[in-house]
């Protein structure tokens, strides 16, 4: 079993862990499976996803009895724009496990950079881990027929970046749902401006709302809220490390519902990413413990 500080971690801890990366995965099989297989596009898909997603945050907020003062800010509610609206047009042509590999490793990959510019110093192994997994990323754009659609790929990656900033900017909240809440409901203006050049290709069905509502209220706003439950128990390099089954979960999901193929490209695309950034993890680790 896993430990925090030495101690084994609490079955209701890994179980939350494990209900909220399943969630996380969920986005991109939600998102993919709506645009592939309905009627619903990309900008609408964004928009119902915020708007359920504040909904639902805002709901769970009015549960409890302490003050639900806003903790959120207009730089957080940019980055989750940017962040949901580039998931969504990147997945009109990504796979779903290659979208997801890309997002979080652009996610891991900002965050690990950010403190190598706030003066973070990582030694030999961590370093030749954040190498292998930008090679990683590298590998899987390069060009050749197994190579994922480039511009596609490349919204992906601001996705994640744009995630990796919403991550940074958050990190001093004292209230993660009610910073979460507010930031979703700040977001609501920005995503339907952001919306305003693609009104002439709307266009949804009643299954795509449905998908879009499931991804903002259940995978989004109920699993963020499961994953903040779970930090509580988790500490920081096992939170970072657990959030690398994402794509490892959404690929399964991806050949199971879409019969997406699961390429030698991706293949070693994704052991880069995923086997450098889990070196880099390690070795921090062992530096916090020394």
């Amino acid at each position: 079993m896993p430990e925090v500080a030495g101690r084994p971690l609490p079955l209701s801890t890994a179980l939350l862990a494990s209900l909220a990366m399943l969630a996380f995965a969920g986005n991109s099989v939600l998102c993919r499976l709506a645009l592939a297989e309905t009627q619903i596009d990309a900008a609408s898909f964004t928009v119902l996803r915020i708007i359920s997603g504040a909904l639902l945050l805002w709901a769970l907020l009015a549960r409890r009895k302490r003050s639900r003062a806003k903790a959120g800010n207009w730089a957080g509610a940019l980055a989750l724009t940017v962040y949901a609206a580039a998931f969504s047009f990147a997945y009109m042509q990504l796979d779903t496990g290659v979208g997801a590999l890309l997002l979080f490793g652009a996610v891991q990959l900002s965050m690990l950079l950010f403190g190598l510019l706030r003066g973070e110093r990582l030694g030999a192994a961590a370093s030749a881990g954040l190498i292998l997994a930008m090679v990683g990323v590298v590998a899987l754009l390069l060009p050749g027929s197994s190579a994922p659609p480039l511009i596609s790929s490349l919204v992906m990656l601001l996705s994640g970046l744009a995630w990796g900033a919403y991550s940074l900017l958050g990190r001093s909240t004292s209230d993660p749902l009610a910073s979460t809440a507010d930031n979703f409901l700040r977001s609501i203006p920005l995503v339907l401006f952001a919306a305003l050049p693609f009104l002439d290709q709307v266009h949804w069905d009643t299954t795509g709302a449905l998908l879009a509502v499931l991804s903002g209220a259940v995978t989004s706003g109920l699993g963020y809220a499961i994953w903040y439950s779970a930090l509580r128990g988790l500490g920081s390099i096992q939170a970072a490390s657990i959030q690398l089954s994402v794509p490892i979960l959404a690929a399964a999901a991806g050949m199971l519902l879409f019969s997406e193929p699961l390429t030698p490209r991706v293949l070693i695309a994704a052991a880069a990413v995923l086997g450098g950034l889990t070196l880099v993890l390690k070795a921090r680790n062992l530096k916090s413990r020394a």
